[in-house]
């Protein structure tokens, strides 16, 4: 990834539950596709053309521009990739 992505923690954008599916902090677009917190993700789901449990505990590529100092509601994490382990 280059200059133009902020990396982020896998657990600062996203919470598992019990069950083990996951959902969303903060509002997150991923391939045009916009997800806002409390939507669950269930294993073995693809939404915007990804399995987030893929990449569990995987960093991740936030657009740089979008990301400001402070989360608000507004805030939304444009997600462009995720790093290697």
């Amino acid at each position: 990834m280059d200059e133009n992505y902020r990396r982020v923690k896998f657990n600062d954008v996203f919470d598992e539950k019990p069950d083990g599916s996951l959902s969303p902090k903060v509002p997150i677009e991923i391939n045009g596709v916009n997800f806002n917190s409390g939507t669950t993700f269930s294993k073995g789901v693809v939404f915007g053309g990804i399995d987030f449990h893929l990449y569990k505990n995987r960093d991740i590529a936030i657009q740089n521009s979008e990301v400001p100092e402070e989360n608000t509601d507004s805030t939304v994490f444009h997600i462009v990739g995720f790093y290697k382990e």
